[in-house]
């Protein structure tokens, strides 16, 4: 796919809005990647090479990705906020050609990758000696190399999983599945054109945020509002203010931050046509709450690495709060149960997707390959349930589901009812083992005003079983100020296990 053909046409329109509010037009951007392409290509990366990108969401993440896959190279995206021993691992398990590094983690990155043979570029700021500067590279005309000519099954990139159990893994992608994620989400399902302003709230990094604010504007043409570090509620409200963006990605806890925060009821969101909402199932009240608060709709969807990006998602008008909605065009989903058979019509089991934007493969894992995938054909580890309309409802991950008194319990569902009550704000719901037995517990963030307690326990208690079977509630029940969380807010349930 050349995500460069847009950038051609009218090159002084804006492409890009910096968190310091420089406007990049496609031309600039253009050349931009051009040059960074000529200083990989003459420091000795060529097709197929790996590039490792340890950047913020700037136009040098845009410069870096797009430079590498120009010359036939595989960029590498990773998280700027792993730890500093992981980016070793990174560069060993990849075997990269190249790493491109902000210079303010440059002194922690590149100290972990003493040894290995491997072209060190810094982006956005000085560059030690001995060490390549892409700035540098962007302020010198330069002889700029061919454009590879890339296959649709060529390897694209590379993106690198969570790891919450073991080491990441590199989940390889093709050239077309960028095009599938294009045709089938960013036009099919969101209608996005030229004259859209996109804001997501998700790094460049995640599979998530690449497609929301790289691969789908750039295809079609759209303007792209960046912000960077963390995402601050406080920031994200001031670029909608000052932005208006036609279309906003988000994720559920980052939803629930803006409705926390009194300063989002004073902001204008009339601009915005659709928020969408991935990473994790959406609360229904948080919709309801989002929607009344600002009069967006919020398209709640799940994807994955592995697939790209969303492959089931609610559409604008016709959304069904705390389901994950229908499957993209393009995309078959269905449904396993615990004897590894498909489930007809209504019904729960293991989620299976079949679609064009699967991974190639695992690197070096070739087993868990076959284990997940089958042909295009993708085991999701996910748990879900079927409703007579054909909407999917996200119970929780495979291994995350509760037994309880020989019944399973979807932790999910007793996180949607908690969140109904006046006194939740936001709420995480894990299996522990109480004196020998499975036990429910739950971690909630409270409302301002809310009293914690004995007595709010046993309301909250009393709450659940009101609104579900009598045995899904939470047995324990723990009061906090915040929860664990990915870099991207994604709640890290394991952690509350300990």
């Amino acid at each position: 796919m050349d995500l460069l053909h847009r950038l051609t046409d009218k090159p002084d329109t804006p492409a890009l809005i910096t968190h310091e509010d420089r406007v990049w037009s496609r031309g600039r951007l253009l050349e931009a990647i051009e040059r960074t392409s000529a200083g990989l290509r003459f420091g000795g990366v060529g097709p197929g090479d790996r590039v490792l990108l340890v950047l913020d969401d700037t136009p040098a993440f845009y410069a870096a990705f797009l430079g590498a896959m120009r010359i036939g190279a595989v960029p590498v995206p990773l998280n700027f906020l792993s730890r500093a021993e992981d980016f070793r691992y990174y560069a060993q398990d990849s075997e990269a050609a190249a790493i491109v590094v902000e210079a303010s983690l440059a002194p922690r990155v590149l100290a972990e990758l003493e040894g290995l043979e491997l072209l060190r570029v810094v982006a956005n700021g000085p560059a030690a000696t001995g060490i390549r500067s892409l700035d540098h590279w962007l302020a010198l005309p330069q002889t700029i190399p061919p454009m590879h000519a890339a296959a649709p099954d060529d390897e694209a990139l590379w993106l690198y999983s969570s790891g919450s159990t073991g080491k990441p893994k590199g989940v390889v992608h093709r050239h077309a599945s960028l095009q599938a994620t294009v045709t089938a989400f960013a036009q099919g399902v969101l209608g996005m054109q030229e004259d859209d302003v996109v804001y997501s709230t998700t790094p460049l990094f995640h599979a998530y945020g690449l497609g929301n604010s790289l691969v789908f504007p750039l295809a079609v043409g759209a303007r792209v509002v960046l912000s960077s570090g963390k995402p601050l509620t406080a920031k994200l409200l001031d670029r909608v203010r000052k932005h208006k963006p036609t279309l906003y990605f988000s994720v559920p806890a980052l939803y629930a931050a803006v409705l926390a925060d009194p300063a989002s009821a004073q902001v204008d969101w009339s601009s915005v046509r659709f928020g969408v909402s991935a990473a994790e199932a959406l609360p229904p009240e948080t919709y309801r709450r989002f929607l009344e608060t600002t009069g967006v709709q919020i398209l709640d969807g799940i994807g994955s690495t592995e697939m790209l990006h969303i492959y089931c998602c609610n559409r604008g008008g016709a959304v069904a709060p705390g389901t994950s909605g229908t499957p993209v065009p393009g995309y078959t989903l269905s449904l396993v149960d615990d004897a590894g058979e498909a489930v007809e019509g209504a019904g729960s089991g293991e989620l299976w997707v079949e679609g064009p934007s699967h991974l190639v493969r695992y690197h070096k894992l070739p087993e868990r390959t076959a284990a997940k995938l089958q042909g295009e054909r993708f085991a999701t580890g996910d748990r879900y349930t079927r409703d007579a309309a054909g909407c999917y409802r996200y119970e929780g991950r495979v291994d995350d589901m509760l037994k309880i008194g020989g019944l399973w319990v979807s932790p999910v569902a007793i996180e949607a009812r908690l969140m109904e009550h006046p006194a939740v704000h936001e709420v995480a719901v894990v299996g522990v083992e109480v004196e020998q037995r499975s036990r429910i517990s739950a971690h909630l963030i409270l409302c301002e005003g809310a009293q914690p307690g004995e007595a709010l326990t046993q309301e909250l208690q009393a709450w659940c079983k009101e609104g579900l079977q009598r045995y899904q509630y939470p047995h324990v029940v723990h009061f906090v100020p915040d929860l664990p969380r990915t870099s991207t807010g994604k709640i890290q349930r394991f952690k509350l296990r300990d």
